[in-house]
């Protein structure tokens, strides 16, 4: 099958290289260094297996500008353009998916246009009116940063919206999925477009939930004095808990916990709530307790500066979008703290902090270093590090 891939960010990119082992496929972004990167089998993205299979897979795969082109001849177009929460309409800018799918409907009258992007609950029906365009479909994604292939390739479930009219789109787009990935035996679930958009928010919320439950019992234990991870240990046993997903941290974070909650929670302007909307305070608070201390030890250890180790949100990863040490950094700028950066992976911005390119400097001139993170990098000067992190080197 002819398929085109509009964006090349972590969920455009792994969907190009998952359909590219049987599929003809061109994948198509705005940004040039991206298309000549992928050309060139390299990822412009961190991700183990994107990295591997461009670099060792017989892929069909080519990366170009022109959109227009790539979208005339195919037969599936993918929409992975991004969707930023703009906090001011509090609502999902949708704007590039729009401009994509227009761009489409002007050069092709019949390929099947699935939505990738994550959306407000029912985007997908009020697209398909406003356009009269009955082959569009929803398919909500389930990806890790910096394992999104993998998570392609192993899915916990596959999720296709459509009405009765597209199912049979539907159905041979999950067929797709299921051929390339290495997992068998694959839950697929096929529901209304507008059902797959809250199964997206709903799942992402959770996620956050539990982020924030363990990051309030760590908050708990820290401020009584109690061993935070015996008490998660005891917690995690009993199995409809389980023992995952609970590394207190600086706050939930990256691309799309913090605006996938947000744009739930304003879906719910009309429905009497108290926990998702409590899911949204809570990260403020936590990231606002974490700021707090980490003045206190660096006025208790007699400077006044603070060094930010790393701004990725996990290890692996090269992403720093909606970081929650950004919010700390902010509020420790606020209480009248130096803030400075190691981030080695950092080409440009932050222009309000200073970064610091060698990791010895940065260990000798900060007070207090704060890390969401461990890492054997800091061993030397365990005792100025200040983090949550419970397990990483487990």
């Amino acid at each position: 099958m002819r398929i085109t891939v509009a964006g090349l960010g972590y969920v455009g990119l792994s969907m190009a290289v998952l359909l590219a082992q049987d599929n003809e496929v061109t994948a198509a972004d705005i940004v040039e260094e991206k298309v000549d990167m992928v050309n060139r089998r390299e990822s412009p993205i961190a991700d183990e297996y994107i990295e591997k299979y461009l670099s060792e897979k017989p892929l069909s795969l080519t990366a170009v500008k022109a959109c227009a082109e790539a979208y005339r001849s195919a037969e599936l177009i993918v929409v992975a353009a991004p969707t930023n929460y703009d906090e001011e309409r509090n609502y999902f800018d949708t704007s590039a998916v729009e401009s994509v799918i227009e761009e489409i409907l002007g050069v092709n009258d019949s390929a099947t246009i699935v939505i990738k992007s994550t959306v407000p609950v029912g985007y997908t029906v009020s697209v398909r009116e406003r356009y009269n365009c009955g082959r569009i479909i929803f398919s909500p994604e389930f990806l890790r940063e910096g394992k999104a292939l993998y998570d392609n390739l192993y899915p916990s479930r596959i999720i296709v919206g459509s009405d009765d009219d597209s199912l049979a789109r539907a159905e041979a787009f999950a067929e797709l999925l299921k051929l390339g990935a290495e997992k068998k035996d694959i839950p697929v679930l096929f529901m209304q477009p507008t059902e797959a958009e809250a199964v997206k928010l709903f799942s992402n919320t959770f996620l956050a939930l539990r982020v924030a439950y363990f990051n309030e019992l760590d908050t708990y234990a820290e401020l009584k004095g109690l061993n935070t991870r015996q008490i998660i240990d005891g917690v995690g046993l009993d199995p409809r808990i389980g023992s995952h997903y609970n590394n207190p941290s600086f706050g939930y974070g990256g691309y799309c916990l913090p605006k996938d909650t947000k744009q739930l929670l304003a879906n719910f302007a009309d429905v009497p709530n108290d926990i998702i909307s409590a899911i949204v305070s809570a990260n403020s608070t936590r990231k606002e307790y974490i700021a707090g201390r980490v003045a206190e030890k660096c006025r208790a250890a007699g400077g006044d500066t603070v060094g930010v180790y790393r701004l990725t949100m996990k290890s692996d990863s090269d992403n720093f979008r909606q970081s929650s040490v950004q919010d700390i950094m902010r509020s420790l700028k606020e209480k009248g703290l130096r803030v400075i950066i190691y981030e080695p992976m950092l080409k440009g911005g932050f222009t309000d902090y200073e970064l610091c390119g060698s990791l010895e400097e940065f260990k000798e001139r900060c007070s207090v270093i704060i890390a969401n993170r461990r890492s054997n990098e800091l061993e030397d000067v365990e005792n100025k590090v200040y983090t949550r992190d419970l397990y990483t080197r487990d």
